[in-house]
């Protein structure tokens, strides 16, 4: 691409039209695809179109295996690796057994049974077991199954993966992680034998056969089914220079030590694999030859530290002072740049004070150059795989960051569908991101000033959106660092759904990164998770009140990062020890304050904290946040690491928290019971979450739904199983007890359960009472309609649900009929022709349209719900307009007539999956494409 930005004048838009592209590598840029002169370049969907960038073969000829469980099977090519598989863009779950069996004794590296079903199984070595342990998940390959003694079953873990995850969990401590522990010593699920094929939607993939096997759900015909396995791991790249940076330990044997030179091992003071070099004789040096254009050097700052002189290549080009009133581990003490790439040495000559100490060098090989000004607008990226598990297992640390015991222990990361290295300037606008094997998007190795804005990132294997890294925490140099991002605007949901310590936004070491105004809702584990280091930042006199045995010390670069209104709900399904909003490690090492503000954090399960500042968070200001409906305190700081936060105009449903930081400012938050919250915490509520603009329109409201108004002692629960929506409800056991919602539509109906231990509700429309319903029954019955009503004035409506009798009363949410007038935020104009007329006097809905007069331009709405219509006018100077949903092509309707008629419907579609759609009306004839409003179901 070097021809096509070369001499930029302007930016340059590549257009995507609309189909699957299935890539055999990933597509890759780099920094000779950069923007120019300030220009960008943008790889954008051709309008009403849906590109998508897949990593999937697509799967057919499917028979019927095994007619007694009803197992499908289709051929693939031998060989083929996959973890995942999808049915009509719906996930598959690899083929496991009960969560948390029973009558399982661990003896050794094997996990015993009486049950003797697991001996019959085949292909053993592809066996996984699974461990759901407090805030991890630890996973290993069998090396085999086989029979003990005394009969039954014994599951014999590959002995490298469960020394990694139980007799030798990697512990490196600060600022690597804080405890180490759970072991993998007990199972929550067995997984990937074609014998445990026993439910509808699992599936088994034998590789060296070259067969997958599936066990489809009810309503879903194979031989027309869209059938994707997943093969490739990652489907763009964008690579500045250098990569990923790591230090080389002073113990690396290309170090030549000349003079006294004495090593000191397990020195537990926080030192680069918790060792360094040291001389006391001036003159001693230590020299390192690499190829390069240059390096940091690695040492400790102390009151018995002096002076250093650097020569590179030679040449004395600089001293320095390793000299501090306090010892602080991993200290840049020299840093040299700008050489030419190639072969140097640079030698350290100890020239005064009581040590010269050397804990390592960071090899810098290539000139810091980012790929920049690059924007990807409107593309899919979908189905990609992550195969290291079947292998390594899953050596977890926390939170989708995991041990490469491979690399000596080094931190890792769960890849990204979308991975950035060393950028800058790079912007995701309004792309979507799903069916991942692994992470969705990260923003890796220094990528500084990037967007991710009003993107839709879901069903993922491991996280959603992962931003820094974990090992870079010493950096000096601002070039390198991760800096100035935003996360913006989007909606994140159902994260984790192979990997459950993966969180819905992540971030390592970063720098002013703003995560602003995001919906994140369904996880396995925590919703946000910031920073990294425990309490490695914190001073010795906080480690020791903390009752450490030691204190690793040293410095970060974090600081001045920003969580600003976001709506993080139904969160901590599986794992405990986390929360809706996490923070880890020190801020502030610059002088500067992050701000955790303006957040509505609700619906927590297994959650000991819903704003949980963690072990070493520091200089917080914490503030205008709203904690409501679930477990645990609304705050908790456990721990004197944790230090000079501000917490003040809180609002929660509980009074309880945990302080026991140190010089913490502690303001209570204002307790509100019964929903009752104050003006200033409804606006919180209110804004918290993706602004207007970025809103779909909605048909079905989800009972987490920041519009949803509960009063009384409502209670919520996530990953219940049971056919939710979303696998979530709202339910209350106290009679009196409402929930209501304002919406502008025509027509609603109220979704909850029926169950033996439900009873009656009375619905209220517009403060009119409509009787009461009963939704007692024998058999539990999800997403049951409870109250339903149509043919309303088009306008704002309010209806009520309030508990009656009965032990429970649940809510699953709402479906409304919406009306959504022309200018609507959601709605995204596109060509230069549209004109917006108001109060025209022609029947109008609202008195108002917008028109285009230009084939091709277009109307594109984003909904959640299952169907749509526009309603508009028809009248003999309208024409045709093209429909395109979903990315797929619908054919045309005209609006034609022989008079004008307000208020029509021209196009409609219904009973389409429950979810989010896109709908685009291109003008193809006539001489104007009107649209007054579209109505949502």
């Amino acid at each position: 691409m070097e021809s096509l930005t070369a001499g930029m004048a302007a930016d340059i838009d590549v257009y995507l039209r609309g189909g699957t592209y299935r890539l055999s590598q990933a597509f890759s840029l780099g920094t000779q695809d950069s923007g120019q002169n300030g220009h960008k370049v943008v790889w954008a969907n051709y309008p009403g179109e849906v590109p998508v960038l897949s990593g999937a073969q697509q799967v057919t000829g499917f028979s019927l295996y095994d007619s007694s469980k009803n197992i499908y099977r289709a051929a693939v090519p031998v060989g083929t690796q996959s973890r995942q598989l999808f049915v009509n863009g719906v996930r598959a779950q690899r083929a496991r057994g009960p969560l948390n069996p029973a009558g399982f004794t661990l003896s050794g590296s094997s996990f015993t049974t009486a049950d003797s079903s697991y001996a019959s199984f085949t292909d053993a070595a592809s066996v996984e077991v699974v461990d759901d342990n407090a805030w991890k998940q630890m996973r290993c390959p069998l090396a085999g199954i086989t029979v003990p003694s005394g009969g039954g079953s014994s599951l014999d873990v590959d002995p490298t993966c469960f020394r990694n995850n139980n007799t030798a969990v990697p512990n490196r401590q600060f600022p690597f992680n804080g405890a180490g522990l759970p072991a993998l010593s007990s199972i929550s699920y067995v997984e990937n034998a074609y014998q445990l094929l026993d439910s509808p939607g699992e599936f088994y993939l034998n590789s060296s056969a070259g067969f997958v096997y599936y066990m489809p759900r009810g309503g879903q015909d194979l031989s027309t089914a869209d059938v994707e396995l997943p093969t490739r791991e990652t489907l763009l790249t964008l690579n500045g220079t250098p990569g990923h940076l790591v230090p080389v330990n002073d113990t690396d044997p290309s170090i030549t030590y000349n003079g006294s030179w004495s090593y000191s091992s397990a020195r537990a003071v926080g030192d680069l694999y918790d060792d360094v070099h040291s001389t006391t004789v001036n003159g001693d040096s230590a020299s390192y030859t690499f190829t390069g254009t240059g390096i940091d050097v690695l040492s400790e700052a102390n009151t018995d530290e002096g002076g250093i002189d650097v020569y590179v290549d030679g040449t004395k080009t600089q001293s320095v002072s390793a000299a501090g009133t306090s010892r602080l581990a991993q200290q840049v003490v020299a840093s040299v740049g700008g050489l030419s790439k190639g072969r140097h040495t640079v030698k350290l000559v100890k020239t005064s004070g009581t040590f010269l100490v050397l804990d390592g060098f960071t090899v810098v090989p290539d000139a810091v150059t980012p790929a920049l000004d690059i924007t990807f607008q409107g593309l899919t990226f979908a189905y990609t795989t992550w195969m290291l598990p079947a292998t390594a297992g899953y050596i977890d640390n926390q939170a989708g960051v995991l041990w490469d015991p491979s690399h000596a222990d080094a931190p890792t990361r769960i890849p990204a569908a979308v991975q950035v290295h060393r950028s800058s300037n790079i912007t995701f606008a309004g792309d979507e991101i799903t069916h991942t094997g692994g992470t969705g998007i990260d923003l890796a190795d220094g990528t500084q000033s990037s967007t991710i804005t009003g993107s839709f990132i879901h069903d993922t294997s491991g996280g959603g959106v992962s931003v820094g890294e974990v090992d870079d925490y010493y950096l000096t140099d601002t070039g390198r660092m991760t800096t100035g991002d935003t996360v913006s605007e989007n909606w994140i949901d159902h994260v984790g759904q192979d990997y459950s310590d993966a969180v819905g936004i992540w971030a390592g070491y970063t720098r002013n990164l703003a995560i602003s105004h995001n919906d994140i809702g369904h996880t396995p584990y925590s919703g946000i998770s910031l920073g990294w280091g425990w309490g490695y930042a914190s001073p010795c006199s906080m480690q020791s009140a903390q009752h450490l045995a030691s204190c690793r010390h040293g410095t970060i670069y974090a600081g001045g990062n920003q969580i600003l209104d976001n709506h993080v709900h139904d969160v901590m399904n599986i794992l405990y020890d986390g929360g809706p909003i996490y923070t880890n490690g020190g801020q502030g090492n610059d002088g500067s304050t992050s701000v955790l503000a303006g957040n509505l954090v609700e619906v927590t399960n297994h959650t000991n904290n819903k704003l949980y500042q963690d072990e070493g968070s520091s200089y917080w200001n914490t503030y205008d946040n709203v904690a409501r409906i679930g477990g645990g305190g609304w705050i908790g700081m456990w721990t004197p690491t944790i230090h000079d936060i501000n917490i003040h105009d809180n609002y929660s449903d509980t009074s309880a928290y945990n302080n026991r930081g140190t010089n913490i400012t502690f303001n209570q938050a204002t307790i509100v019971s019964g929903g009752a919250w104050p003006p200033a915490a409804q606006a919180v509520i209110a804004a918290a979450g993706p602004d207007a603009g970025y809103r779909p329109m909605t048909g079905r409201i989800d009972d987490d739904d920041t519009a949803i108004s509960y009063t009384g002692s409502w209670t919520a629960n996530g990953n219940r199983g049971l056919g939710d929506y979303d696998d979530a409800v709202h339910a209350t056991q106290a009679d009196g007890d409402s929930a209501s919602l304002t919406f502008t539509g025509t027509g609603v109906s109220v979704v909850g359960e029926r169950s033996s231990d439900q009873g009656q509700v009375e619905v209220f429309l517009d403060g009119t009472s409509k009787g009461l319903f009963d939704t007692s029954s024998t058999t539990r019955q999800a997403q049951a309609v409870v109250y339903s009503t149509s043919g309303l004035s088009a306008g704002s409506h309010t209806v009520q649900v309030v508990k009656r009798n009965g032990t429970w009363s649940t809510l699953d949410g709402f479906e409304v009929t919406g009306v959504h007038n022309d200018t609507d935020p959601a709605i995204t104009y596109t060509g230069a022709s549209w004109q917006y007329y108001p109060s025209r006097g022609f029947g109008d809905y609202q008195n108002d349209v917008h028109a285009a007069a230009a084939n091709g331009d277009s109307a594109t709405v984003t909904f959640t719900g299952t169907g749509i219509s526009l309603v508009t006018e028809t009248n003999s100077d309208e024409g045709t307009l093209a429909v395109s949903l979903d990315g797929a092509a619908k054919g045309t309707v005209n609006a034609n007539a022989t008079s004008r008629h307000a208020q029509q419907t021209v196009y409609a579609v219904s009973g389409l999956p429950i979810g989010r759609h896109t709908l685009t009306l291109t003008k193809t004839g006539g001489t104007y494409l009107v649209i007054d409003r579209f109505d949502t179901q």
